[in-house]
């Protein structure tokens, strides 16, 4: 099981957390996302990664933040 997690720029990447947003697990094939949470950090300006990008845009976190 995978964390996803919101992380200051300026922190090396096994830094700390400014914020735990959410889960993906491959095995089960689950995901918990704090939609709420990630579009308030989209909006801020965070840059997901590849592979966080890619879950966000099958769970259409992206068409939320559009309509916002």
């Amino acid at each position: 099981m995978y964390r996803i997690v919101a992380i200051d720029v300026r922190s090396r990447r096994e830094g700390r957390d400014l914020r735990k947003v959410g889960f993906y697990d491959p095995r089960k094939k689950k995901t918990y996302l704090n939609v709420p949470a990630i579009l308030y950090f989209l909006e801020k300006g965070a840059q997901p990664t590849e592979t966080v990008q890619d879950i966000l845009r099958k769970a259409e976190i992206f068409k939320e933040l559009r309509v916002n």
